[in-house]
């Protein structure tokens, strides 16, 4: 018995791999075949002609500028959101009085707000503002959706602050400014870095505001170029997939990057 309950953590972790890599190889694999191989052929076979032709067309099409708008849009919403977002989890946890508190529920409130149903009033906003059509009609609409959530999960992390770190510091004269700088920045990289990272895909992979807010393919994201190869009676699907690899790598190297320094944020955290 105690060695099937063994068994059963691997089984699960080898399942759960299956289930990761499956699709990968889906996406990988099409990536390689020619449009007229994608319907006759076993879709986890590999492909008899293997042809890099997708990737061609990917690039054709303009993928390093619909690359450098998504990279650009999504670096300087991030930031924006980190920038503002720190500073009013901290008003919230650290205020002690009552319009802080409804600053908290007003952040709150924000979270029960679908992005779907506001899409009229957004699109109207941002057409008398005079800003359709370019990048910072995607980039304040994604500010402003995503601080309620971020402020939540910093202000969460500020309150394990232990008290006495505070109060060192106030005691030693330290004004708001400093504490926030010298203390709660420190303390604060491991929730930072899971904030800019969830940001950054939302804002990465998201096609609403790209799709209604934008129309010239100069003010175009990725998943507007991934939307343009299906047409009107057919879907090129290998096409898509070579799309789907190359805007994936930026996210992959985010990934691997965040996730070693998010250990060694929590590693400095704690020594503190």
């Amino acid at each position: 018995m105690l060695r099937i309950r063994g068994l059963l953590p691997n089984a699960a972790a080898l399942l759960w791999a299956l289930v990761v890599a499956v699709p990968l190889y889906y996406v990988v694999v099409t990536s390689l075949r020619a449009q007229e191989d994608t319907t006759g052929a076993n879709p986890l076979s590999l492909p008899g002609s293997p042809t890099l032709e997708n990737y061609g067309l990917v690039f054709s099409d303009g993928f390093l500028k619909f690359l450098f708008n998504s990279l650009l849009t999504t670096g300087l919403t991030v930031v924006v959101v980190l920038l503002v977002a720190l500073p009013a989890a901290y008003v919230v946890v650290r205020g002690k009085r009552r319009r802080h508190q409804w600053l908290f529920r007003m952040f709150l409130a924000g979270l029960a707000i679908p992005l779907q149903a506001t899409i009229i009033p957004v699109y109207v906003m941002i057409v008398e503002a005079g800003l359709y059509d370019s990048l910072l009609a995607i980039i304040l609409p994604a500010i402003a959706f995503a601080m309620p959530l971020s402020v939540l999960i910093l202000s969460n992390f500020l309150r394990d602050i232990p008290e006495e770190l505070y109060e060192s510091m106030c005691l030693d004269g330290a004004g708001q400014m400093r504490v926030l700088v010298n203390l709660v920045l420190p303390l604060s990289r491991p929730a930072l870095l899971a904030v800019g990272i969830y940001q950054a895909l939302q804002v990465w992979n998201g096609l609403l505001f790209p799709l209604i807010l934008t129309q010239r393919e100069e003010t175009a994201m990725l998943p507007v170029m991934l939307w343009q190869f299906q047409g009107q009676y057919t879907v090129n699907v290998p096409a898509i997939m070579a799309g789907v690899v190359l805007s994936a790598i930026p996210v992959l190297v985010l990934y691997i990057l965040g996730r070693r320094f998010m250990i060694a944020g929590l590693t400095a955290g704690a020594g503190k």
